[in-house]
């Protein structure tokens, strides 16, 4: 591997500080979106069922805050309702969204810089590329005499192609966990709104029921 990276040359390092970089985002990414840390399955009908009859306590609220993406928009609509018992809907929609814009922003996070990455790294193996064919050239003799320098010759062939490769090979798996990952928190938000609307109609029969 060092002897790749010898014959890559210096334009190599900033691609494998990419390589590294793309693959921390990609394993926290996998980590952070597992579906029980974001969107339980059954988590909101058993808020709707704890919720039937009162409101929960405020210890149970905290609670259910702490254990996912989606308690924690939960939480905020219940946490609402529980200040303010006379709140109306578009209050508690205002609670919720709150919550869902922060929740939204935690899940996105990172996924800019994965992008980011998978546009870069073409640029910087064509940066490596266009060195290589500098080297190339310099490999030559002055005066148009054949010959030239036969090392010099073959280590700028293999600048060129050795970081257009790694390249390539950074920006393509990039490029697909970005849109696994955009794909997958598009579903999660569109969960968490379609929660969020159901625990509004929820919250509404509740405070209709109390009063």
């Amino acid at each position: 591997m060092f002897s790749i990276i010898q014959a890559a040359g210096w334009p190599i390092w900033p691609l494998i500080a990419c390589s590294i970089l793309g693959l921390a985002l990609i394993i926290e990414r996998f980590l952070s979106l597992k579906t029980a840390k974001v969107a339980p399955p059954q988590l909101l009908d058993e808020v709707i069922k704890a919720s039937s009859a009162e409101l929960p306590k405020p210890e149970v609220i905290e609670q259910l805050e702490k254990s996912s993406a989606l308690g924690e928009v939960l939480a905020s609509g219940l946490r609402a309702l529980r200040a303010k018992p006379s709140s109306n809907d578009e209050e508690l929609r205002n609670a919720l969204e709150s919550t869902g814009r922060v929740v939204t922003h935690r899940l996105e996070r990172y996924l800019t810089a994965l992008a980011t990455i998978a546009s870069v790294s073409p640029l910087l193996g064509l940066f490596g590329t266009i060195v290589g064919m500098i080297e190339i050239f310099g490999s030559q003799a002055p005066g148009g005499s054949s010959g030239g320098n036969p090392a010099q010759l073959a280590h700028g062939i293999s600048i060129a192609l050795y970081n257009t490769a790694f390249g390539l090979i950074i920006a393509i798996p990039s490029l697909i966990f970005w849109r696994y990952f955009r794909a997958r928190v598009d579903e999660y938000l569109l969960t968490l709104e379609l929660a969020g609307e159901r625990l509004l109609q929820h919250l509404g029969t509740l405070r209709r029921t109390e009063s």
